[in-house]
């Protein structure tokens, strides 16, 4: 039973219908395009109080509160940042969450059915990038009538789409915050999604995409893959070390001898219920095509020479899938194009995941920043 007694309480979904489409980045159309998107507070009558909050990979729309009265329901994927009182205070601003495009909770994707057949997308759906999901969002910063952004915040990949805003849309939003991300995946990270998108389409049930039910073991080894990046060494070490799972010795079998093995089994089997797999595909994909200097000559420092707002970028020390240094290439770009930047990187051991558990250190640092951006926002006017 979780307690709901600082949650914004029970929410609802919505959906936004495009019936034009969005022209994507590799030049083809796609039509028609729904959005899922959830909201928490109230839009001030001169519509200056919205914050967009961007999700993971494996997130959604559903950020904050909750669907039902159910006691043992888990609350939106950023409850404890979320709501009355929190960091994006629901007393103060209005925020906004969508799911993202090519993804599987609500908004169009390799799932949704194709209007020229009658028939789901799966690997015909158009392979996307996160500009395509940035440009869908502004579609629905149109139709809910937000001229500008407060704030546009995310973590993970949904740092790089908070980065993508501000260089693509750089008069759109008054401030970005960039948290555990980087501004171009290195090889590394791209070689884990390569092995991710293998093992799902290795599975035999995933054929060819058309698959009538889930290739559970392609994508339960994909999340297990990429969970591990997600933690740090020490974190491993703190929860699970060298434990036995039932027993006293080893079995001398292949089977889930250690804690960390049974771990890692309920992960994957856990995001086996929730996710897609085609669409866990075209997101990693979408992922690696991120470098926000390839357009600029690879110079970070062109790629942001339009971008006006202030920036947090936040960090964590422990973070080996986006290092500390690749948050501190970012701050160098910034700074080199006089951009307001505040950086910290905070200590952690909980690596990767830390942007979601360390909710002290984090929330204090968000409130603070948004905190100041609302003050002067109320000066200037």
């Amino acid at each position: 039973m979780t307690d709901r007694s600082d949650s914004i309480g029970i929410v609802q979904p919505h959906d936004c219908f495009f019936s034009e489409g969005i022209r994507l980045h590799s030049g083809q159309i796609l039509a028609p395009v729904s959005i899922r998107y959830e909201t928490y507070g109230t839009l001030s009558e001169a519509k200056d109080n919205a914050i967009l909050i961007e999700h993971a990979l494996s997130g959604d729309a559903h950020a904050a509160g909750y669907y039902t009265e159910n006691p043992n329901e888990k609350p939106g994927w950023w409850d404890s940042m979320i709501g009355p009182g929190k960091p994006f205070d629901t007393n103060r601003y209005f925020i906004v969450c969508s799911n993202v495009l090519g993804g599987c909770s609500g908004s169009t994707g390799p799932g949704s059915v194709n209007p020229a057949t009658g028939k789901p997308y799966n690997m015909s759906f158009p392979v996307i990038t996160i500009e395509d999901m940035v440009d869908a969002q502004r579609k629905l910063k149109e139709h809910l009538g937000i001229q500008k952004w407060l704030c546009v915040a995310g973590g993970s990949m949904g740092g790089m789409q908070a980065i993508q805003w501000g260089i693509k849309y750089p008069d759109e939003m008054d401030s970005i915050i960039a948290i555990a991300t980087t501004a171009r995946i290195s090889a590394q990270s791209i070689a884990f999604n390569w092995v991710g998108r293998e093992a799902i389409m290795d599975d035999q049930d995933w054929n060819g995409g058309n698959y009538a039910e889930q290739p559970e073991h392609g994508l339960a080894t994909a999340r297990m893959l990429a969970h591990i990046t997600y933690l740090s060494e020490e974190s491993m070490r703190q929860k699970f070390g060298r434990r036995l799972q039932s027993s006293e010795d080893y079995s001398y079998a292949f089977k889930k001898d250690f804690s960390v093995e049974s771990y890692l089994e309920h992960q994957g089997s856990r995001f086996v219920e929730r996710f897609d797999a085609n669409s866990y595909l075209y997101i990693t994909r979408a992922i690696d095509y991120f470098d926000v200097a390839g357009r600029h000559d690879g110079e970070l420092k062109k790629a942001f020479s339009k971008v006006t707002c202030p920036f947090l970028v936040v960090s964590f020390s422990s973070d080996w899938l986006f290092p500390p240094a690749q948050s501190k290439e970012l701050v160098r770009a910034l700074l080199a194009n006089d951009i307001d930047t505040t950086y910290c990187n905070i200590e952690s051991s909980y690596g990767h995941d830390a942007f979601l558990l360390e909710e002290a250190t984090l929330g204090r640092m968000l409130s603070g920043f948004l905190d100041n951006l609302y003050v002067k926002k109320g000066e200037a006017k």
